[in-house]
């Protein structure tokens, strides 16, 4: 089924839980598998360099399956040569390059790739060439995005972390800024020839506001749904965020 919004489950929190006594389970893959047979669209994995939760081995099964199910891998990874290697090794469907720093808990803002053209736009290079779809994950600034467009990047994954932080704090004004600037971000990258997604922080309680934004074509949502997953499982999770997308969508009576 086609889904005009597609939903990216993340499943890196599974392999958090595993890792926090060591063994096999609970299982990313049999979480992706599951999570495909609820409406994921896709599944997102970030293979991070310390390794604190997806491994080398998850993706290599993840790859196995998402292969079987003929649905899209996207590949969380940093720009670095060692993830280059690994991604040009899988070749996944899609790469989205993210900042990351190995004292941070989550990746906690966008790719700074005004400051960081000259070398991320080879590493797209190389990406693009052996035929993965590179999405590069920013803040919804006008200056990055148009720096996103001149990398030859076919995506840009919008940053919601602020709005959603904010809506959840009670900062009304805060959070009213933040999604204004979204939609503007979203209206410039796809203006620009950008194919436009949206992640991070999204919860049942933000995520109406953010899919109702017409530009974005996904949505990849992770540690939420994972959370949610311990208290309803993971398929009713799933449920529930896919009817409130689709909701988000439907013209106004």
């Amino acid at each position: 089924m086609t889904h005009p919004l597609r939903l990216g489950v993340n499943i890196d929190h599974v392999a958090t839980v595993r890792n926090a006594r060591g063994g096999l389970n609970p299982d990313p893959v049999r979480a992706a598998r599951e999570a495909l047979e609820a409406g994921a669209d896709g599944i997102t994995a970030h293979l991070r360099e310390d390794r604190r939760h997806i491994s080398d081995a998850d993706i290599d099964g993840l790859s196995a399956l998402l292969r079987e199910q003929a649905r899209p891998l996207n590949l969380e990874m940093a720009v670095t040569q060692e993830m280059l290697a690994i991604a040009l090794h899988h070749r996944p469907h899609a790469v989205c390059l993210v900042p990351e720093k190995r004292e941070e808990r989550t990746t906690e803002g966008g790719l700074d790739v005004v400051g960081g053209h000259n070398w991320i736009t080879p590493f797209v290079g190389q990406l693009n060439e052996a035929g993965c779809r590179v999405s590069l994950f920013i803040g919804a600034d006008p200056e990055q995005i148009h720096a996103a467009q001149r990398t030859g990047a076919a995506v840009v994954e919008l940053h919601t972390g602020a709005f959603c932080d904010a809506v959840r704090e009670g900062r009304v004004e805060d959070a009213q800024a933040e999604l204004f600037a979204l939609r503007d971000g979203a209206t410039l990258a796809a203006r620009l020839g950008l194919e436009v997604h949206a992640g991070h922080g999204i919860d049942y309680e933000t995520v109406t506001a953010v899919a109702a934004i017409p530009e974005i074509a996904e949505l990849n949502i992770g540690h939420f749904l994972i959370g949610e997953a311990i208290f309803v499982g993971l398929g009713p999770a799933i449920d529930r965020m896919r009817a409130l997308m689709d909701a988000a969508r439907e013209p106004a009576a």
